[in-house]
């Protein structure tokens, strides 16, 4: 019941001075918007990474083939052939913890279907390609080993193909023709959206390795068996690191490296590049946060400047309310109660700020955002803070008048 009293008689006392007291709230209210907005594009960029990490497939490693040096000058890595089906076999079926492994090579090619055309990519690759990714089928089918063994002339579109191609037609058992070689739709993928770098992953045919080299993209007999990518599925995040030490160490010895060579391959932990783009990201999220809590600072501020006003003006009552029996606890919690309220009032429109201010930020600015529960409890749980904190001093400044001296101010 003393609660509920001393509430009633805050409230009355800020009705007292509305403009004030709406003055007063506005530094709270702004420093509780700004944090949860602040937060909330520091979250959806969090958010957004998380969002590409499965997109590209979750636990995955990928090794590139080695670098050739011409004229002194190193052409980077992929600008030779060193690696092998061979090589991607053996490191499905000799290394512990990977799920699958797949050699694959790349290339663009123009496809034609009645009169409509594409220019996209073309991924020749195995069967295991789905499960590496994380990709699923919408429609029909995905080539098996008897399409890769006959090089069959099979293909699987990515959305982006088939609405250039086909719009809102059928594609599946249509005909298209890759650089004038004919192909069956045997499947349509699912939408993947865009990688971490900004490209379309559903601008791709995918077709049997085997059919790629013989019929698109073209090798030489000499090189048969080369792959331009190794992609591998590893069972776990917790055994990528180990994976890839194996997997470097076995193609070492099956490229018969010395040990005084340099690696003729790359072996790269995308986990490792997203997770610093996730760390980049939670330091962002703190730094926003951070610059906007010091709005609620000067909002505290506010607080307390304006309740040692009221301390002042009220003074005289305050000796009343002593001379009648009030107790330094009572006039302690009215006064803090008092503060508290306009913090939590303040709070409260702060958050409808903060969720409003969040929602135009990503209208206009086009950027992700996410509002967390965790992001508005932590904003209203500081603005109470606040009122208790910078509130105390008027109060017990307010509770520890002498009562003759306060009946006797003018």
């Amino acid at each position: 019941m003393y609660v509920i009293a001393s509430v009633r008689i805050a409230l009355r006392a800020l009705r007292v001075n509305k403009l004030r007291s709406a003055l007063t709230m506005l530094g709270i209210i702004i420093g509780v918007g700004a944090v949860i907005a602040m937060v909330s594009v520091g979250s959806g960029a969090a958010a957004r990474i998380e969002e590409q990490i499965a997109s590209i497939g979750s636990n995955l490693l990928i090794v590139l083939p080695g670098t050739a040096t011409s004229g002194g000058m190193r052409m980077g890595f992929g600008s030779t052939m060193t690696l092998t089906e061979d090589d991607g076999k053996a490191i499905a079926t000799e290394i512990p913890g990977v799920v699958a492994a797949s050699g694959s090579m790349r290339g663009v090619a123009q496809i034609v279907f009645g009169n409509q055309n594409w220019s996209t990519a073309i991924q020749g690759t195995a069967p295991d390609y789905l499960v590496i990714r994380d990709w699923d089928l919408e429609v029909g089918r995905f080539f098996t080993a008897e399409d890769l063994d006959g090089a069959t002339k099979v293909a699987v579109l990515g959305q982006t193909v088939k609405d250039s191609l086909f719009g809102g037609g059928d594609a599946i058992g249509q005909i298209i023709r890759i650089k004038k070689v004919p192909f069956t739709v045997i499947g349509l993928l699912a939408r993947k959206g865009q990688s971490s770098w900004g490209q379309d992953q559903d601008d791709v045919v995918i077709i049997p390795l085997s059919t790629a080299k013989k019929r698109v993209l073209g090798v030489s007999q000499a090189n048969a068996r080369f792959v331009g990518v190794i992609q591998i599925k590893v069972a776990s995040p917790d055994l990528l690191s180990d994976v890839q030490q194996q997997v470097i160490d076995l193609l070492r010895q099956r490229h018969r490296l010395q040990p005084y060579q340099d690696n003729d391959f790359d072996v790269r932990n995308l986990a490792e590049a997203f997770a610093a783009q996730a760390e980049s990201s939670r330091t962002m999220t703190l730094l926003l946060g951070a610059i906007a809590s010091v709005s609620l600072l000067v909002g505290g501020i506010g607080i307390m400047n304006i309740m040692l006003v009221s301390v002042t003006e009220r003074t005289r009552e305050i000796g009343l309310r002593m001379a009648v029996g009030a107790r330094s606890r009572d006039i302690l919690g009215q006064f803090l109660i008092e503060a508290v309220t306009l913090a939590l009032i303040g709070g409260i429109l702060g958050i409808l700020l903060g969720v409003g201010g969040s929602t135009v930020i990503a209208m206009l600015a086009n950027w992700s955002t996410l509002i967390t529960p965790a992001s508005v409890a932590v904003a209203f749980g500081s603005a109470a803070f606040i009122g208790i904190f910078f509130g105390y001093y008027p109060a017990h400044k307010a509770a520890f008048l002498d009562p003759i001296e306060a009946l006797r101010y003018e």
